[in-house]
Formats: structure tokens, sequence, C-alpha cells
């Protein structure tokens, strides 16, 4: 059944079905990185992987299974200095347990009247323990996702599908005034899922560029490239996201460096610039933007920069106007982007866009993305929104993410996991060819080891259009542990 004709069989003044959840179960599983991964103020070398699993009932009696699974990374949520990674892991872990609890009891809704009705309440109790906006999102994120595969297996219609169909109820004039005349269920009925995408290679911060940058010893030899010139070479990249780190000398050098691996190719290619908040203002980030302008070396990295991502530390990020730096480059929020007013706070100030992250919730990315179109009408400015990673692993996450990202329409995807972690090596055999079997165009098997596959720089998703939120195999739940509950928060 093609997405037209599903959206088709449903009638318009359908009402979007009512749900309770039943079930919610929450679980992890470790994962180990092949390679260490710099970002910000943190090396991550491993880190749990969450996973949710809930039952839903419908209000005619059906009922069914939806899952979910996300990464839980220390220092990007909450960046507070005395917090140690097992602190930022369990206030992850905290969110998760509050927002379960809150939706057990929340009754019969529909999908998205689950998010809506729960939504400042659950900001307000994540508050009163310590937890910020954008840690107490992760909650909803997850389970939300959760509810919505659950109900598109139900309904037997792919994410694409049901949100085109407005089956969810995604009403978010409920939550903000500004959407009281837009016409949503056209919006999303107008959505149409790319059947592949852009990969956007990251470079991170202590990410080896060349054979020279490492030792013999350093070697991993595991079947999959380790420095920049391998993975241009074998993936075929040709989008790129580069991290810096807020100091001008040593930036300067480490963007000469890869700017002389990038630029060995005629072939164009096109870069985001991301400062994970480590500046402390605009005038900083204008800096290193005019020494990269004034270095001979750089000028075709220059040329191909196509936006900046979150420079600034959010405590100043929303505080200032970057009209000088959105001049000069597209600036979109990312960190900053805690809650559902954060996207308008930003437009006031000089921002034209934000990321979406299925780890922030993606409903807010859906949200976002009409805002983008509502606002256009507004006031012809070119509002956008561009598609981030936060290590998503392969398997239910990365194709979560892929599934939401195809749907928004955007051509190409940070997607960093592939190469830090080596596909499914956390998962069981078994898995992985369940896996493998329901997803032969973004998988292929490297040491045996299911993989994510990237040709020319692309993925291929097709199979992605299945019954749910991405995703037609399941996980081997009784070999992970369940998220124990967090009693207490330092």
């Amino acid at each position: 059944m093609t997405s037209n004709q599903a959206t088709a069989d449903l009638k318009s003044d359908d009402a979007a079905p009512k749900l309770r959840v039943t079930e919610i179960d929450l679980f992890e599983r470790d994962v180990t990185l092949r390679l260490p991964f710099r970002f910000g103020v943190v090396t991550l070398t491993q880190a749990p992987q969450a996973f949710v699993r809930c039952r839903v009932q419908m209000a005619d009696g059906r009922e069914g299974w939806g899952l979910a699974a996300e990464i839980v990374v220390p220092k990007w949520f909450d960046k507070t200095p005395g917090l140690s990674n097992e602190d930022n892991i369990d206030q992850l872990r905290k969110a998760l347990h509050l927002y379960a609890k809150a939706i057990l009891g929340n009754g019969s809704r529909t999908a998205f009247g689950h998010y809506a009705s729960l939504y400042k309440e659950h900001l307000e109790v994540s508050a009163a323990v310590g937890l910020n906006a954008l840690t107490a999102s992760y909650g909803p994120a997850l389970i939300d996702r959760a509810v919505m595969d659950a109900l598109c297996r139900i309904e037997n219609l792919s994410l694409a599908q049901s949100v085109q169909a407005n089956r969810p109820g995604i009403q978010p004039q409920i939550l903000l005034k500004e959407f009281g005349g837009f016409q949503m269920d056209r919006f999303l009925s107008r959505l149409s899922p790319a059947s592949d995408l852009y990969a956007r290679h990251t470079i991170g911060m202590v990410d080896p560029l060349t054979a020279g940058d490492q030792s013999c010893d350093d070697r991993l030899d595991d079947g999959l490239p380790e420095t920049l010139e391998e993975v241009i070479q074998i993936y075929g990249y040709r989008y790129f996201k580069i991290k810096v780190g807020g100091d001008l000398k040593s930036d300067m050098a480490r963007l000469q460096q890869i700017a002389a691996v990038l630029d060995r190719s005629k072939a164009p290619y096109k870069a985001t610039f991301d400062g994970n908040e480590q500046y402390d203002n605009v005038d900083r980030v204008i800096e290193l933007l005019s020494a990269m302008r004034a270095e001979p070396t750089l000028t075709r990295l220059m040329d191909s920069i196509v936006l900046v991502e979150q420079p600034i530390r959010r405590s100043e990020a929303l505080a200032r106007d970057v009209s000088v730096l959105a001049g000069q480059f597209p600036v979109i929020i990312d960190e900053s982007d805690e809650n559902l007013d954060a996207f308008a706070r930003a437009r006031d100030r000089g921002y034209g866009g934000v990321s979406s992250k299925n780890c922030k919730g993606f409903y807010k990315s859906l949200i976002n993305l009409a805002r983008c179109e509502m606002w256009r009408q507004e006031d012809s400015k070119p509002y956008f929104m561009s598609a981030e990673d936060l290590t998503c692993q392969a398997g239910i996450a990365v194709q979560q993410d892929l599934a939401l990202v195809a749907l928004l329409g955007l051509r190409h995807v940070e997607r960093n996991g592939h190469h830090y972690v080596k596909g499914m090596a956390s998962a069981g055999a078994a898995e992985q060819g369940r896996f493998m079997a329901a997803h032969p165009d973004l998988y292929r098997r490297i040491d045996g080891q299911v993989c994510t596959h990237v040709v020319a720089g692309k993925l291929s998703i097709k199979s992605l259009q299945c019954p749910g939120f991405g995703v037609a195999a399941e996980p081997d739940w009784e070999t992970m542990a369940p998220m124990a509950p967090v009693n207490r928060l330092s």
C-alpha cells in the first residue's frame, strides 16, 4: 500500500483515535565506542543505550506494543561542570521514569493528547528534582515515540502514513496560540518521505584525519574506516559536520588540517559548523570566521559552509541578538531548543533555524517544521530545520531518526553512530540477523556484524516505510538489563 493510498483510506472527518498506555518497560544495554568521540567538554568512549517498550490499548479494544531506543549521552543535555557522567546518565533515567509514571496514569487520549496534556506538568515535576527542560524532554521523546510506534503498528500504517492522516491528533494550538489559524492537517498531509538521504559525516575534535595521525598501535583494523581520508574514500561523503572547540589558535590549526583533506577531491562538498556551546558570545565566533576568511587555505572550506550550529553557550545564546553572525551564515539553535517556546525566542534574536533530534521529541520537530512554513509566509525569511545526530545507534534508534528526517523532507542528516560504534556490536547474532533481513537496504555485514551501509554518501531507507515508526524487527529484550529506578540525584 502506498502512502497516498493509505491516507486516502482514512476519511478526512475520522477523529484521531484515543488510546491508553497500559504498560511500560525500560531497559538498558551498554555501548562501547570503537573510536573516542570528542564533542564540547567530553570525550565519549562508552555509554548505555536506553530501550523503551510500551503497550497501548485503543478505545475499540485493540492492543499492541511499541518500541523506541536512544543512547544515554552525558554532558550534552546538562553541561553543569559539577555533574559527573554518571550524574548526567541518572538524570536521563529519571526523566524516563517520571514520564512513564505520568503517562501510565493519564487515561485515554490521542497519542498527541498524551504529550500535550503532560507537557507542562512533566517540565514542572522534572524541575523540582533538578532536571533542566532539555534533560526532562528525554523522557517524553522516547516514550511518545514508542506510543506512536504502537499506534502505527495497530493501524498497519507507517510513520509517514499515520502523520499524513494525522492519526496521532497533532494540534499544536492546544499548547501554542500562534497556531490558532494554521491548518495543521493540511500541512501534515503534504509531507512526503524521501527514499534516501545524504549522510553528513561528523569530524570530531580528536578524530584522526590522515594515516599519519595514527601509530600502528592506534589502528583498529576492524573492517571499518578510521581516518577522515578513509571515510571519504570508502563512504563517498559529500556532507560534513565540523566540530570546533572555542580556542582560536587550536581551532585554526585543526581547520587547516581538515581542509587539506577535504580539498583533495575536486567534487563539491558542503559543511556545517558546530561550536557545541564553546563560545561565550557572538564576537568570538565572528573572530574565528574572520580569521578563517583571511586564511587562503580555508577559502574552499568557507565557501562550503551551509550553517553554523549553536556555538554560544546556552546561558547566553538567547540573551543577545545574533543577527550580525546570521548575516554571514544561517545559524541554528540546538542545545538551547529546550522547550516549545525556544525556537520562537531564537527567531526574535536573529536565528534562522533549529535542529531536529529524536532525543528532543518528534512532536517538537513536526511543530518546528510547521513554524518554518508559517513564518516564511509571515516575513518571507528562509526559516529552516537541520537534521542532527546524537550518536544514534544502528537498529531502532537510527531507523526511527531516519524515518523522521525523511518525513520532514530534509535531504541530509548528520550520521555518526556508524563511525564511532561498529554497527550492532552490542546485540546478539539473532537480533542482528532480524534487522538485516527486515532492512537490507540500510545495512550490510562487515566481519560478521551488521553495520550501517553508506553508498556514494547516501543512505537508502525505503524499508523504513513499514508499519510502525521505521522499525520492522524486534530486539532481544531478554538480553537487556532493566533500567533501575533513580531514587536520588546528586
